[in-house]
């Protein structure tokens, strides 16, 4: 009898210790099946969007060849479309990065009526179509408009079917991208640190240069990264806006499809590999700088801890 009262709590225990090993296990196994399941449904969601038409368009271009795709790359006009849009992508990148950083410093560190307006309108090229775009543009700066009449016929430089046009629908298309990537961090600036500065007889110039550049200067590659990319490709604007005139305003998404419309997928999807190969290497790129970026600082951190053992 004594064996028995002495065994029977030990068994209990072990019971008790079983019934709760039991939903322990059960909430582990469903929390990584619930991991798994979410992690399978983005690569799934990432693959069906991204991934199988990057590689539709990729077989389509060598599918007669690199012979027939380094031909069809090769064209006079391809070489220009493409030119033409790097250069008119890299022009307005590089305006959108000023105008882009002074609307974002003011709307950070001033007050003045009609903030909130200017605010919620920098974000209407998100919300509109790109073609309603170049038809706002054509009715302001068309031939028939008191503006394009003076700088056609006036000054001698068209601005609608010609590279003024596109700058200007790039311009408009990619404006947001840099003022809502630098805006967080002119928020996050600390203004006691400019006002030290200038305390310490800093000029407006140095205070930029050594204490609000620094601080806004990821986002601000960012946004100038995401603004080029985002142009490279734009096709709604700029076939209003520049028209489809080969060696003159035929950007590269209008050939591809000018390609397209003429049946020649071949290459329509050389021309495309090529802009994918540069907008990738670009977003990679930077997210290889953003990477080292962040590890930096931890190296430094230990090489420093280093020296002082």
């Amino acid at each position: 009898m004594a064996d028995l009262s002495i065994s029977r709590p030990n068994t209990i225990r072990a019971g008790v210790a079983t019934e709760t090993a039991l939903p322990q296990r059960v909430q582990i196994a469903t929390t990584t099946l619930g991991r798994w399941g979410l992690r399978l449904a983005a690569l799934s969601y990432l693959a069906v969007c991204v991934l199988v038409p990057v590689l539709v368009i990729a077989t389509e271009g060598v599918r007669h060849g690199l012979d027939v795709f380094v031909q069809s790359l090769t064209r006079p006009a391809a070489l220009h479309a493409i030119g033409l849009s790097v250069w008119t992508a890299a022009l307005m990148t590089v305006i959108n990065v000023v105008a882009g950083t002074l609307t974002a410093y003011v709307l950070v560190n001033y007050k003045f009526p009609g903030k909130g307006l200017l605010n919620a309108l920098i974000d209407l090229p998100f919300a509109i179509p790109t073609l309603v775009i170049g038809v706002m543009l054509v009715l302001v700066y068309g031939p028939q408009t008191a503006i394009g009449s003076f700088f056609g016929k006036q000054l001698g430089l068209p601005i609608l079917f010609a590279p003024p046009g596109i700058v200007l629908a790039l311009l408009f298309i990619s404006y947001p991208f840099v003022v809502r990537t630098v805006q967080p961090m002119f928020q996050q600036l600390a203004a006691d640190q400019i006002e030290a500065a200038h305390t310490l007889g800093a000029s407006p110039a140095y205070t930029f240069r050594r204490v609000i550049f620094p601080a806004i200067r990821p986002a601000l590659i960012t946004g100038a990264l995401l603004s080029f990319a985002r142009a490279l490709g734009e096709f709604g604007a700029i076939v209003i806006v520049a028209g489809n005139i080969p060696m003159r305003s035929q950007v590269a998404s209008v050939y591809i499809y000018s390609q397209v419309e003429s049946g020649d997928t071949t290459a329509a999807g050389s021309i495309s590999i090529a802009l994918l190969a540069i907008a990738f290497t670009l977003t990679f790129g930077l997210d290889l700088w953003q990477t080292f970026r962040r590890k930096s600082p931890s190296r430094a951190a230990a090489l420093q801890e280093k020296n002082y053992a």
